[in-house]
């Protein structure tokens, strides 16, 4: 009777094992995930587009009255030094010729120019004054930082460097502005004096009544719009000039991104061929948009934003007119809080989730975020500091399903 029982219990344990052998056949593997841990960090959102770098001030120097030009010997790309380089020398017409309307725009000019240099003043007043406020506020907060560690954070000591960099660059443009209209107004007066005749013209020699334009600026030469001697009239166009240190970045942004920039944003400039990153500031983000069409083939509104370059000339001198750079606008950011890969979120109906990897399975997490960026999101809610979630979870990666690292 044992036998006929252990006959019995013998193919039963068979089958057993067989469906045991079945059973566990069918759990499927765990899935290989890429994962990643929930940190804390700081986080920048950007607008990222290419650009191009421009002079800032381009300077024509124009005919301040009429007569002939002598041949100009100046070439594209000579230096010049302002007040020093002779530019060009003008034989002036005869002034017994001239009637009274030509004088009188003559003086008109002179006026012009007296009140665009009285006007500059201010504007250089109010810029140097400007300089040296960001310049005793950087000071300032250096030296609470030295006395006192945690009395100065980092990001304000850079948000009052960059304000002062602005400001030292306002500077600048206000000298250089200031300069221009003062040689304007002598020409101006140099013109009228050779527009009226005088008592002893007969007596003088022919080369002192000549007009000589010296260099407004210091630079270079861009253009020679009138090589050859030749009779010009008063306004006539004559040398392009230019400082090509005094550079400038102009981007073109979609109008959906131009929205949210605003002057003063803070700029990175990538890949302009030097090793470390320039600094920039957003100046303007023009109010008139422009139709382009994108390589492919659609039509896309960009709006040009232009931006200050606020590391000295000395550290990107290799960086010329027409230059590409990347620029990266910050539009917004945050310091120390909750970020996840965006890659690890989705949406679920309405608001967004992630699948956090526990005890070898996925669990589905409802998400709450705040600021993102190309690669990173801030988390408000729903996830916690040091948590693992899935990276870019395919159609088999489920709520409860059974995961792996990949190897």
């Amino acid at each position: 009777m044992m036998l006929s029982a252990r006959k019995k219990i013998v193919p039963a344990l068979a089958a057993l094992a067989i469906v045991v052998a079945v059973a566990y056949g069918l759990i499927p593997e765990p899935a290989q995930v890429d994962l990643a841990r929930v940190t804390r960090g700081d986080i920048r959102v950007t607008v990222d587009e290419d650009g191009k770098t421009r002079i800032r001030e381009r300077y024509v120097v124009s005919a301040p009255l009429a007569g002939r030009l002598l041949r100009i010997d100046l070439e594209p790309g000579d230096e010049v030094v302002s007040g020093e380089t002779l530019l060009a020398t003008i034989e002036p017409r005869d002034p017994d010729l001239l009637d009274a309307r030509s004088i009188a725009q003559a003086e008109a000019r002179v006026s012009a120019a007296e009140a665009s240099l009285q006007k500059m003043g201010p504007l250089l007043e109010e810029a140097m004054a400007a300089q040296e406020f960001a310049e005793s506020e950087l000071r300032r907060v250096r030296d609470a930082r030295t006395s006192k560690a945690a009395a100065v954070s980092g990001s304000e000591i850079q948000s009052k460097l960059l304000a002062y960099r602005t400001a030292s660059a306002l500077m600048r443009t206000a000298k250089h502005n200031e300069e221009i209209a003062r040689f304007e107004l002598q020409q101006a007066r140099a013109a009228l004096i050779h527009s009226r005749p005088a008592e002893d013209a007969a007596s003088s020699p022919d080369n002192a009544r000549n007009l000589v334009i010296l260099a407004p600026i210091s630079g270079r030469v861009f253009r020679v719009f009138q090589e050859s001697s030749a009779v010009v009239a008063s306004g006539t166009a004559i040398l392009e000039l230019g400082d090509p240190r005094d550079l400038e970045v102009e981007v073109d942004v979609l109008s959906r991104d131009a929205v949210r920039i605003e002057p003063g944003d803070k700029v990175s400039l990538d890949h302009w061929g030097g090793a470390e990153p320039l600094e920039g500031v957003v100046r303007l983000v023009e109010p008139s948009a422009f139709t382009k069409i994108s390589t492919l083939g659609v039509e896309e509104q960009r709006v040009n934003v232009i931006i200050d370059l606020l590391d000295p000339p000395g550290n990107r001198a290799a960086l010329g007119d027409g230059f590409r750079v990347e620029a990266r606008i910050v539009v917004d950011e945050a310091a120390g809080v909750l970020t996840a890969p965006t890659s690890a979120l989705f949406r679920a109906g309405e608001g967004w989730a992630a699948l956090v990897a526990r005890d070898g399975a996925a669990h589905l997490q409802p998400v709450e975020i705040g600021l993102r960026s190309g690669l990173e999101a801030e988390v408000l809610g729903g996830l916690s500091d040091g948590e693992v979630v899935v990276v870019h979870p395919g159609d088999d990666i489920y709520d409860g399903a059974s995961i792996r690292p990949r190897e």
